[in-house]
């Protein structure tokens, strides 16, 4: 048997035994006497054993047979789970993933995973009642090399050498009459802190303050400054024994990120389904869907080159051009056999359309997945509690911008629970439950997605915002006075700003908001905040779908046509001129019992032959965006089409909200508006 013919397939169903594993595991944590999840976990463990050992993969095999072995005493009644047994499963499915993401990668899924099997024989046989914190210290030590940074760290190590700035590794190590050791990690921390940006400590902040370290530490850095000048600088602290600075490259950057087996799974390293790592993607995913909870279901997809939908989806755009020439000049001939013709071709057409769209779509919940583990496993380790909401997973996007914003996520979740949410004693002191609640909600609206992630913790300091900004030069005070409240906060996305009074490993090094923010600009959205002291703060992305077809109302100001996607449209009308309203100097429309905002579409655009205040009645689109709606007048109505969206990337400069462009059926270009833009 040729088991290289298999092994796509392999993959993909590890992958999805290796998530149910996870989201039923933490499903049983929240309910530890429901026997009925247990059952699910052990048929998931026991086939991923079996197909681990026929494609002959012993470790894995190996490691899910110890696991199997616990899990088969619980479900007969021999075993009660508690906290020590629920984190050596984790630990071991974290081993698993990495194992399975090795295989991904071209390896053979080779893992030291010793203090784990070791951990798993203690529970089976009992021993581990009496060797808890042994066991519990040997599964949290890691498997590979201390120095392994995360997927996220590594992208912004990687973004900051590409902006001219150095990442350097610091090992530091103290004398040893030193006493006071975190009061001499500080002192480090803090001249580095005036110099650069600390992406990485190892061991962890948290740790050093509490001085649970020998004698040395690690620190990963990112500066401009030269590693001979900080080596110096360090060296001279009071108790510092010895400092080596060594300036890292990409090379040695991706093999830290490599070999950590038990990946922190907020960075996602080692999460299977991490899109570098598959060599296909799926025709149709979301179309056959795995059941709740269960081994996924008999296989009716297959799987596609990314490449090749791209081929096709451009040659599709084509083709789309052409009928609506061909519509056109049916209607100018006039010809019934013709007519009859391109009205067939153009039902077939759409069908074609409907199918080619909905290869690229898949669901926000192949992201979403991970996230309650990574919140799980986070808030255990800053001893604070919280729940994840997750609404709207069944929302698709493009399957190129569901690759990219991963990380983005990752980094404003963490942020949220780390440096939003406060400890359980300060929101008990502030009078909140002591659970903190973090949302992450996606919806559509027109031809955007929005993700949001929000939580009730203190929300942003706007005057500390304001005055750091002052402080770090990014405005003057004279600026800053001017700014409203929302302005303020969103200066939080400058590049290096923090607010945060303490540094972690989490979150509050000033570097992040800015990467996220960089990264959700190059997919062609955006990234706000809301926030108010005391209640909380939402972060809110506005994505693309990026579709390269989409159905619009085709408008006209004067002589230029305009495009606007029919899905952010609720209804058109017409208005006579008397019937809009001024108050408090800004133009308003009665509409279905309440008033809505005007927004002239010629004055924002520059429309150069078309003036609204010249007619006597106008016509108007209504479009919304959440619970936002408007009112957009034009000059006409042309009707609706099928339009290729075409991006004009740097042509257009800062055009106002205009999102691309399109070819009509006559040759004509028209430009397609972002309605979304217009409620700014």
């Amino acid at each position: 048997m040729d088991m290289n013919a298999y092994l796509s397939m392999f993959i993909d169903e590890s992958q999805d035994h290796l998530q149910a594993l996870n989201e039923n595991l933490l499903k049983l944590e929240g309910d530890p006497n429901d026997l009925s999840i247990v059952q699910v976990i052990f048929r998931s463990a026991h086939t991923l054993k079996g197909m681990s050992a026929t494609m002959g993969f012993e470790d894995l095999a190996s490691l899910t047979h110890e696991m199997e072995n616990v899990l088969d005493l619980v479900r007969n009644g021999k075993l009660a789970m508690d906290a020590f047994i629920f984190d050596v499963l984790f630990k071991g499915l974290d081993a698993l993933e990495s194992m399975v993401a090795d295989i991904t990668a071209g390896g053979q899924g080779k893992a030291d995973v010793g203090s784990i099997v070791g951990a798993l024989k203690s529970i089976v046989d009992g021993s581990y009642l009496t060797r808890t914190e042994t066991a519990a210290a040997a599964v949290a030590a890691p498997a590979g090399p201390s120095a392994a940074i995360d997927e996220f760290q590594l992208s912004v190590l990687k973004q900051s050498m590409d902006s001219g700035l150095k990442a350097l590794r610091i090992d530091v190590s103290l004398e040893e009459s030193c006493v006071l050791k975190a009061a001499r990690a500080y002192m480090v921390f803090n001249l580095l802190e005036e110099k650069g940006e600390v992406v990485k400590s190892i061991p962890s902040v948290t740790e050093l303050e509490q001085e649970q370290f020998d004698r040395s530490f690690t620190v990963i850095f990112v500066t401009e400054h030269d590693a001979k000048g900080l080596e110096e600088a360090v060296g001279g602290i009071s108790e510092v024994a010895a400092a080596r600075a060594e300036e890292l490259d990409a090379g040695t950057l991706e093999r830290l990120a490599r070999p950590e087996p038990a990946a922190k799974p907020a960075a996602g390293a080692a999460a299977p389904s991490a899109p570098a790592a598959k060599p296909a993607e799926p025709s149709a995913a979301g179309e056959a869907r795995k059941p709740a909870g269960g081994a996924p279901a008999a296989s009716r997809t297959i799987r596609v080159d990314i490449e090749r939908l791209d081929a096709l989806m451009n040659l599709f755009s084509e083709l789309l051009i052409d009928r609506s020439r061909l519509e056109q000049l049916s209607s100018e001939i006039g010809r019934g056999e013709l007519t009859e013709t391109v009205e067939h071709l153009s039902r077939i057409s759409g069908d074609l359309q409907n199918i080619v769209l909905k290869l690229r779509m898949v669901p926000v919940d192949t992201v979403f997945n991970r996230f309650p583990r990574m919140i799980r496993d986070l808030a255990r380790s800053l001893d604070k509690k919280v729940e994840l909401i997750v609404t709207g997973a069944d929302t698709e996007l493009d399957r190129t911008v569901i690759d990219e914003i991963g990380d983005p996520l990752v980094h404003l979740l963490r942020n949220s629970l780390d440096h939003g949410l406060e400890t359980t004693e300060g929101r008990l002191q502030a009078g909140k439950p002591e659970t903190g609640t973090i949302w992450l909600r996606a919806y559509h609206s027109g031809n955007h997605v929005f993700i949001e992630v929000e939580e009730d913790g203190r929300g942003i300091n706007s005057d500390k915002v304001k005055a750091k900004a002052v402080e770090n030069g990014v405005l003057s005070p004279e600026e800053a006075a001017r700014l409203t409240v929302d302005e303020m906060n969103n200066l939080i996305f400058a590049p290096g700003f923090s607010t945060a009074d303490q540094i972690s490993d989490i979150s509050g090094r000033g570097v992040g908001l800015d990467v996220v923010r960089s990264k959700i600009l190059s997919l062609g959205g955006n990234v706000s905040v809301e926030s108010k002291a005391g209640v909380g703060s939402k972060f809110s992305i506005q994505l693309p779908l990026t579709l390269s077809i989409i159905t619009a109302m085709l408008v006209k100001l004067g002589s230029e046509k305009y495009a606007v996607p029919l899905t952010s449209i609720v209804e058109t009308g017409i208005v006579k001129r008397e019937a809009i309203l001024t108050v408090h100097g800004n133009r308003m429309l009665s509409y279905r019992n309440a008033v809505i905002p005007v927004v002239s579409l010629s004055r924002v655009l520059g429309a150069p032959d078309y003036r609204e205040d010249d007619e006597e009645e106008s016509e108007y689109i209504v479009i919304r965006k959440g619970d936002k709606w408007a009112a957009v007048i034009v000059d006409d109505f042309i009707g609706q089409s099928d339009i290729v969206l075409k991006s004009m990337g740097a042509y257009l400069g800062q055009t106002p909200a205009v999102s691309g462009a399109t070819i009509l059926g006559d040759g004509q270009v028209a430009l397609i508006i972002d309605p979304n833009a217009l409620f700014k």
